[in-house]
């Protein structure tokens, strides 16, 4: 068992190297060094305090849909609904800012709390599906992607547009969340996300809450006969699920993007997915391989000017790493993997008592 463990926490890691040798295999084929080429990328992520704010950025939305997707499953519910949530927490959010005129903080207040409450609802269609008609969550989350998608080009090209350009106006500077130093250019989404993280994962472990969403996830009939609300569960961790991923979106757009535009939340709601496999469904996990892959997307163009390879290396490996981490999970999981790693362990601890007799015998 605790070598099951110690393999479990390790895969990712594993995952990892795997796919950066194998990225470094195909940038060697195309005649390149793969060390100077993954020297410079890391320090064009990880150069300077600036470098180091730019990955983060970057990861912050990463860092919000996996939570989002990490939620759901541990509920045994399937919400690939992320980009959609994210994208309507933030068009809830510029619509806010742009018909009220709020500003400062009471406007930046204003404008995440819609954001929190779009995704939320987006969250609660598919989920009040699943439980009132037994609908397949995966199906009807992956569709209102789109809904959203094109309600979306909806807004800025028509109801919000900006004069003859297909975008929003930019959120006024004042409730823009800003930068914390001229030196350290990150904006404060960035600690919002990291506070979600370790909240969502004192959440899940920690609470009877957490418990009850865990023992839903693991065993729907079971938890029932035992008087869990599994259908109210469900929905809460579709609610939860979708105000995480809505705050990601008014997080992006009042930290980063502060408009909408055309392919705006593009990929993050997948990735972020993705992401929480990788990290076993763990918030925290979720957390480390999205500030990871920040820090690959961050210092792409480093790896490009230095090696004069195509940023796609970079999509590769990220690809790579899922790949692998996905196989070595599938590969824990395999009953005779597992009768592998106990009889491992039968073998050692024999080996050790023989040992020990010995020992006393001589003695």
């Amino acid at each position: 068992m605790n070598k099951r463990r110690v393999l479990t926490v390790l895969m990712p890691v594993i995952a990892v190297a795997l796919a950066l040798i194998a990225g470094g295999v195909v940038i060697a084929a195309l005649g390149r060094d793969p060390v100077r080429g993954y020297a410079m990328l890391f320090y064009g992520s990880l150069g300077s305090p600036q470098k180091i704010a730019q990955s983060l950025v970057t990861a912050c939305p990463l860092i919000f849909t996996s939570l989002a997707a990490s939620f759901a499953y541990k509920c045994g519910v399937f919400n690939l609904g992320g980009e959609g949530q994210f994208i309507m927490g933030a068009v809830a959010t510029s619509a806010f800012c742009v018909l009220t005129g709020l500003e400062g903080p009471v406007g930046m207040l204003g404008g995440l709390t819609v954001g929190i409450l779009a995704g939320a609802f987006w969250a609660a269609l598919p989920g009040i599906m699943k439980i009132a008609r037994g609908l397949n969550e995966m199906i009807t989350s992956i569709m209102l992607n789109y809904i959203a998608t094109l309600f979306m080009g909806f807004v800025f090209t028509n109801a919000l547009r900006d004069g003859t350009t297909p975008q929003t106006p930019a959120v006024a500077d004042s409730v823009q969340l800003g930068r914390i130093s001229d030196a350290f250019r990150m904006h404060p989404g960035v600690i919002i996300a990291i506070v979600c993280a370790v909240a969502l994962y004192y959440v899940m472990f920690h609470t009877s809450f957490g418990f009850k969403i865990r023992a839903v996830g693991m065993n729907a009939e079971a938890s029932r006969v035992n008087g869990f609300p599994v259908k109210r569960l469900m929905l809460l961790a579709f609610l939860i699920s979708g105000a995480v991923a809505g705050l990601g979106g008014s997080v992006e757009l009042l930290g980063n993007q502060i408009r909408l535009m055309s392919g705006f939340g593009a990929g993050f709601g997948f990735d972020g997915v993705a992401i929480a496999l990788i990290a076993q469904l763990n918030p925290l996990g979720s957390l480390l391989v999205a500030i990871f892959f920040g820090i690959l997307r961050a210092g792409s163009i480093s790896l490009q000017i230095a090696v004069n390879v195509p940023t796609a290396i970079v999509d590769i490996i990220q690809a790579l790493i899922i790949i692998f981490a996905v196989a070595g999970t599938a590969l824990l999981k395999l009953p005779a993997f597992k009768q592998y790693l106990d009889s491992m362990g039968a073998s050692t601890g024999s080996d050790a008592k023989a040992g020990q007799k010995l020992q006393k015998a001589e003695v």
